[in-house]
């Protein structure tokens, strides 16, 4: 671990703070969910399918390949966004964060995508309905 050694104080906090500034987590985002207004538009990235499969209550569907086509439409060029697709294996959000950002608006991704946000017990809207599952063990703390 220590072959390499670690960074400076000072370029270790540019790091984590340049992460901050470009990612948020699941539970953040459901918190700021919770609220009247949680500050930003929530982006589902993924395909029609996936969305269809099942989508976080309140997110837009955007897939990337449409941002130049609805992104406008869709999303207020002052509101920040928040992107997420599948998972830590699916690269979805960062490419249409990126897409985002380079059409000027303030974007963060969400890691862990969909995947984290089910692990975690969070809803699930699948058309009219609200699923909930109960929280993995493994990644978030469950009640006894």
């Amino acid at each position: 671990m220590l072959a390499v050694p670690p960074a400076a104080p000072d370029q270790a906090a540019a790091w984590f703070a340049a992460r901050l500034a470009a990612q948020t987590d699941v539970a953040d985002v459901r918190a700021a969910l919770l609220l009247a207004d949680p500050g930003f538009t929530l982006v589902d990235s993924r395909s029609l399918a996936a969305w269809r499969q099942g989508h976080i209550p309140g997110a837009v569907h955007l897939p990337t390949a449409m941002i130049p086509v609805r992104g406008a439409r869709l999303l207020g060029p002052d509101r920040p966004v928040v992107t997420y697709c599948w998972g830590p294996g699916c690269d979805g959000a960062t490419r249409a964060a990126l897409a985002l950002a380079r059409r000027g608006h303030l974007v963060k991704e969400m890691i862990g995508g969909i995947e984290y946000w089910i692990r975690e017990g969070f809803p699930l809207q699948v058309g009219d309905e609200i699923h909930e599952r109960p929280a993995d063990p493994l990644t978030a703390p469950v009640a006894h």
